[in-house]
């Protein structure tokens, strides 16, 4: 697996290179901002990129316009975006559209590296990661809309779809059966209008409805 780091911090980036070089990656390039990995994407056409949100020269959206324009141009490429803070427009920009191997990570993430890998590993293999404390604030945000058909524990699955987990990592997290698991997400389906529909990746929908309620 080929990977591209993008980050403007010299300690962040080389810590980077050697959590994933430390486990098979090959890192073909890291980089300080938004246009060396552009050039970077377009030379290695790496299978992930880790990028910073913000970073020079403007340190404002740099990293996530970057990366809308790999998806835009390179699908195929997943890409895991890092943040300092909980800015969800992000998540929201990056999941809209084609959201396959897509996620949003805080920075803090990345220092329980099983946390990070998983995540990574996740993306990489073209589901999503939404980093859990973006998946809490905006749980105790919404309060309105659609999630207020939904019932408590259908609010922990959801919680738990958005940061990415299969349906045997939610089972595990909360002590039920799978069976369990998939009737909560049925339900889910049913309360926010996601009827099976052929291309759509009703479990993302379900995430960007969420975003979006």
């Amino acid at each position: 697996m080929r990977a591209v780091i993008a980050e403007d911090s010299v300690l962040l980036r080389a810590g980077l290179v050697k959590v994933l070089e430390a486990v098979g990656y090959t890192v073909v390039a890291a980089v300080n901002d938004a246009e060396e990995l552009l050039a970077a994407v377009e030379e290695h056409r790496p299978d992930v990129v880790v990028t910073d949100v913000r970073m020079p020269p403007g340190f404002t959206d740099e990293g996530v316009r970057a990366a809308l324009l790999i998806r835009r141009q390179w699908p195929e490429i997943a890409v895991l975006l890092l943040s300092q803070f909980v800015e969800e427009r992000y998540a929201a920009d990056l999941l809209t559209g084609d959201n396959r191997g897509v996620g949003y990570l805080l920075k803090e993430r990345v220092g329980n590296v099983d946390d990070f890998l998983d995540a990574l590993e996740r993306v990489a293999a073209g589901g999503t990661a939404l980093d859990p404390e973006v998946v809490s604030q905006l749980l105790l945000r919404r309060q309105s809309g659609p999630l207020d058909l939904l019932t408590p524990r259908e609010r922990e699955v959801l919680g738990l779809m958005a940061e990415g987990r299969s349906n045997a990592a939610i089972a595990r997290e909360l002590v039920v059966s799978e069976s369990a698991v998939a009737k909560h997400i049925n339900n889910i389906f049913m309360k926010l209008d996601l009827p099976p529909a052929e291309g759509e990746h009703r479990r993302v929908m379900a995430v960007l409805r969420f975003l979006d309620a």
